[in-house]
């Protein structure tokens, strides 16, 4: 079995879970967040936690109870605290501005760039060069950032575009004659 599925997800008392045959839905502060459930995986919820079993032996089946163990973790922590990716904009006259559920970018085109924020998404700008990104479900916060990231990706000569707060671009050298 995996091992990752053998330790059981701690639900905090302000969360409420409910448990179908095929889907489980997790409720708190945040919103409320639902998945299905494989059909090779058990999920049984004892006093205040959940334990993951496989239905059967087979290879698939243990791949699949350490996999969804990860993934309704993440959707606990998600409805209690959250998640939050940070971008930050490199370059002369970049920029970023939120507007209810629309962010405004100007990073370069000869137009701004208009993105419409999916529903459970946030995006703040605490400055015009930065830009956080927030919601409950981890997946979809990633994907907002990777969208945002990739309408102007930094350039490996002078690192102009927009990256993640963390991440290092490893500039390459200019042609030599």
């Amino acid at each position: 079995m995996s091992r990752i599925a053998n330790y059981p997800v701690v639900v905090p008392d302000k969360v409420e879970i409910s448990l179908t045959r095929s889907e489980i839905s997790v409720k708190g502060p945040l919103g409320v967040l639902t998945r299905q459930l494989s059909p090779n995986v058990k999920v049984e919820k004892v006093d205040n936690r959940l334990e993951f079993k496989v239905n059967d032996r087979s290879r698939q089946a243990d791949a699949m109870s350490g996999t969804l163990r990860a993934l309704v973790a993440n959707m606990v922590t998600g409805v209690t605290q959250g998640f939050e990716k940070k971008l930050s904009l490199v370059g002369v006259g970049y920029r970023a501005q939120a507007q209810g559920d629309k962010l405004n970018l100007s990073v370069g085109f000869s137009h701004p760039i208009a993105h419409q924020m999916p529903r459970g998404i946030k995006a703040e700008t605490p400055t015009q060069t930065e830009i956080v990104i927030k919601g409950a479900d981890k997946q979809l916060v990633g994907q907002v950032a990777a969208e945002i990231r990739g309408y102007r990706s930094p350039e490996p000569y002078k690192g102009k575009g927009v990256r993640y707060a963390n991440e290092r671009i490893v500039l390459k050298e200019t042609k030599k004659k």
